[in-house]
């Protein structure tokens, strides 16, 4: 018996990293997936690694007949929805001086319109059954301010606020909505820091308590709890996954931090 025997989950940003581990690991655990990604190539060949349990459809978050798209090819596939994973999104290193107002609104409509228009999109295959379990990624950034990366800090309050609020609105009707806050995960996004230096991921090392970054399996397992029905009592809630990296008052700074008066803009 799998923890998701029998479930239907639709996983955004599933092509690669984080999103296809939780894919396979929601497969291996019982549930069919459908895998929504922009990134075709990878996409395809991590559902045709799962089998017959998933399928892979094109799906740019942001795009609002996409997500109408893809909610109705799941429940045409699989025949419903019980899960929608909120993964897809993107990271920005930089510090506020240097953010423009277009790479500001990139990352806020990907990583925070794109959690909104998903979670409307399910609402009425959920509700219609009374049951569902909406995920949706923030971070440990949607917990704390975080030096260089105003733009991605702001887009993961945001779903850390939205997750609170659709969980309210949705629990008469059976659906939970709770969001999962990683640490530093080996994923691709995390090479967006190793151009910063060979030594910087030695030094954000040195201060999780820990002492390493997990792995994407963590954060899937993590998932995987908060889409079965083990967690059947948990909605609105923030689940922490970040080896100690919040647990105490220091913060590790990103490389994009200002650390001169040019890098906040004041050059007088």
């Amino acid at each position: 018996m799998g923890r998701l025997d029998g479930k239907v989950a639709l996983i955004t940003g599933g092509a690669r990293g984080q999103g296809a581990a939780e894919a396979r690991l929601f497969a291996s655990e019982g549930a069919e997936v459908m895998i929504g990604d922009v990134l075709d190539a990878d996409g395809e060949v991590t559902a045709k690694d799962i089998g017959d349990a998933a399928a892979y459809r094109h799906h740019d978050v942001t795009s609002e007949v996409d997500w109408e798209a893809i909610v109705a090819a799941t429940v045409e596939t699989f025949g419903k929805i019980d899960v929608l994973l909120n993964n897809a999104g993107v990271f920005l290193v930089l510090p506020m001086a240097m953010t423009t107002l277009e790479a500001y609104e990139r990352v806020i409509r990907i990583n925070q319109i794109g959690t909104f228009l998903g979670m409307k999109a399910v609402m009425g295959p959920m509700v219609g059954a009374n049951a569902g379990s909406i995920i949706n990624i923030s971070s440990v950034a949607g917990l704390r301010g975080s030096q260089g990366s105003i733009a991605y800090t702001a887009s993961k309050w945001a779903v850390r606020g939205m997750t609170k609020t659709a969980a309210l609105e949705l629990a008469p009707f059976g659906v939970r909505v709770n969001s999962i806050h990683p640490g530093i995960v080996d994923t691709p996004m995390l090479t967006e820091l190793t151009q910063y230096g060979p030594d910087v991921m030695d030094n954000i090392r040195a201060r999780i308590p820990v002492g390493k970054e997990m792995g994407a399996e963590e954060i899937a397992n993590m998932a995987l709890f908060l889409a079965s029905d083990d967690s059947a009592h948990c909605t609105g809630a923030e689940f922490v996954v970040d080896g100690g990296w919040t647990a105490g008052d220091i913060e590790p700074a990103l490389p994009g931090a200002a650390t001169s008066r040019s890098d906040i803009g004041y050059n007088a």
